[in-house]
């Protein structure tokens, strides 16, 4: 099997530059313009910049791109309007090269670390671009996080990313999962994280957003990415800044009626948190990776996936897909955006014992109480749904969960200190649905599944048969 060279960051912006037919201009704010500058060290840079600028201070910037109604300087908004401003200007103004050229506007608003190291570096890099001479221009938006602990460092990422960004949508475009892929090219997921990729136009008709950011996670460019309820891919750090966040972590397969109880329930009682504003709440309904396996290929199925992801977002929910497996991780990812706000977590009696079980936290050096730490040290409470003790028909609530004698002072202590609270004035008539026996009602044909279901959950499976629901014979 022969195995194709990566070209090195030079390479590509070199092979970019000979090609006549590509021509554009760059905008880069923040983190200085080491994009451009990798095409100018490569050589032959006349024939591929147009122009390249960079607006720093924030008065010569909204006097260029008009201001920000938030402030905030970098975010897809601003990104936006440098991209739209700059192509605009390639069309109007090279008119002469219309027939033989296909027009870029690169884009880039970055922060990178300050000088006291009191922020997180991170940035919105774009394109525009056309792939025909005088054809309807796509467009491939990324948001990324660097990693790197020095400001240099960043800045070259940033230069090596937007390169990657530029070649892969002109030479990897007939492959976009390829393209996706390689934008890390030289720089690895321990020096820049990438949530956020949206690919659109006439030349990308086909491509579905949503699937290439469960390959963000699957692949290793990022740990989380987010749908919106109208299935749009949305970007993390913009939609939870300094939100209440509530969050379930479920399967999802399919969505019962004690999930809607759960995070009805869970957000009534949230609400009424002394410092939880009911206007700032954001529900999560989020699925790990792991749970997006096969059970028994473990492979990841991305029509199951995308059946799931339709069904939460039409009943309005916001999903987030993350490779947080442990609780506490989980936590520690959302808490970034927070600011320090409320969190809430709901989940099941279980799932609380789970928690408390030592064999998870074996790869820690502080084993639990490290991972409590982590969990805990936030401004998190879990809210626990009650469920039926195993073989009975006994309701147990979290004080009645199984815990080694040496660990009960512990989880005491978390609830004396406002951390574990119970759900009260749950739907006990819906205890009784486990969705792992609604699955196999549900492939097996069998009747009254559908009761334990949202009706339009239960309209849904049946229309489109998902979940393995029969397919009718004629």
């Amino acid at each position: 099997m022969e195995f194709a060279k990566k070209l090195s960051t030079k390479e590509k912006a070199l092979r970019i530059n000979l090609d006549s037919k590509i021509y554009g201009s760059f905008a880069e704010i923040g983190a200085g313009q080491d994009v451009a500058a990798n095409f100018f060290k490569a050589g032959g840079a006349s024939g591929t910049v147009a122009k390249t600028m960079s607006a720093y201070d924030m008065a010569f910037s909204d006097a260029i791109y008009g201001p920000e109604k938030n402030k905030r300087y970098v975010c897809e908004p601003r990104l936006i309007k440098m991209i739209d401003k700059e192509y605009r200007l390639c069309i109007k103004r090279l008119q002469h090269k219309a027939n033989d050229t296909c027009f870029f506007a690169f884009a880039d608003t970055v922060e990178a670390l300050n000088f006291k190291r009191t922020n997180e570096g991170r940035g919105w890099v774009g394109l525009r671009f056309q792939l025909s001479p005088n054809s309807e221009p796509n467009e491939c938006v990324i948001h990324i996080r660097m990693k790197d602990n020095d400001p240099i460092l960043q800045q070259q990422a940033v230069g090596i990313v937007g390169v990657n960004l530029i070649y892969g949508c002109y030479f990897l475009n007939e492959q976009p999962e390829e393209l996706l892929n390689s934008l890390l090219d030289e720089v690895t997921y321990n020096r820049m994280e990438i949530d956020f990729f949206r690919l659109t136009g006439p030349d990308f008709q086909e491509v579905d957003n949503r699937i290439f950011s469960l390959k963000l996670v699957k692949n290793g460019l990022t740990r989380a990415t987010m749908f919106g309820p109208e299935g749009d891919v949305l970007q993390p750090a913009d939609v939870l800044y300094k939100k209440n966040i509530l969050i379930l972590r479920g399967r999802f397969r399919p969505v019962t009626k004690v999930n809607i109880d759960m995070l009805e329930k869970g957000y009534e009682q949230f609400s009424k948190e002394p410092d939880v504003d009911p206007e700032n709440i954001i529900v999560l309904s989020e699925l790990t990776l792991s749970d997006l396996r096969d059970s028994h290929k473990g492979e990841i199925n991305e029509k199951d996936f995308m059946d799931r992801v339709n069904v939460l977002c039409s009943l309005g929910q916001t999903v987030l897909i993350s490779n947080y497996p442990e609780y506490y991780r989980l936590i520690a990812y959302l808490s970034k955006f927070t600011r320090n706000k409320k969190m809430g977590m709901v989940l099941g009696v279980y799932n609380i014992e789970k928690i408390f079980m030592e064999k998870y936290y074996e790869n820690l050096k502080g084993g639990i109480l490290e991972s409590f730490g982590i969990l805990f040290g936030r401004n998190i409470k879990l809210l626990v749904y009650p469920s039926y003790r195993k073989g009975t028909t006994e309701i147990i609530h979290s004080e009645d969960i199984s815990l080694p004698e040496h660990l009960v002072n512990l989880f005491m202590y978390l609830v004396a200190n406002n951390k574990i609270e119970n759900i009260i004035g749950c739907n006990k008539e819906n205890l009784h649905i486990i969705s792992d026996n609604v699955l196999k009602s549900i492939k097996q044909g069998e009747d009254g599944w559908e009761g334990l279901v949202p009706a339009s959950v239960a309209e849904q499976i049946k229309e489109n048969y998902l979940f393995d629901y029969p397919c009718e014979v004629e």
